[in-house]
């Protein structure tokens, strides 16, 4: 009997490899922002970074087989998003005269 969940699904010639390579494109872009001044970071797109991050690595790890490199790079999206946010609300806090823009 075969079965996915026995059977390894890994390297470049498979859709489980490829996916992560890509994604992380988001978390290196996450990662650069964190240079970018405070009141130049999109609320929105910080809040999208982080939830679609965290809701995909709980989908990893449910899934089966349970692809464990997609989860690392969902985790890591997750929180360069979650980092972008607390650095939007310290900016907020500590200039509340500033205008603020999503």
């Amino acid at each position: 009997m075969f079965s996915l969940s026995r059977t390894r699904m890994s390297g470049p010639k498979y859709v489980h490899f490829w996916s992560p390579v890509m994604k992380s494109s988001l978390v290196a872009a996450g990662i650069g922002d964190l240079l970018r001044p405070a009141d130049k970071l999109s609320l929105n797109q910080s809040i999208s970074l982080c939830a679609t991050g965290l809701i995909w690595t709980r989908y990893c790890m449910v899934i089966i087989p349970k692809n464990y490199f997609l989860g690392g790079i969902n985790f890591l999206m997750g929180m360069v998003g979650a980092q972008q946010l607390a650095r939007i609300a310290h900016h907020r806090y500590t200039h509340p005269e500033a205008p603020k823009k999503n």
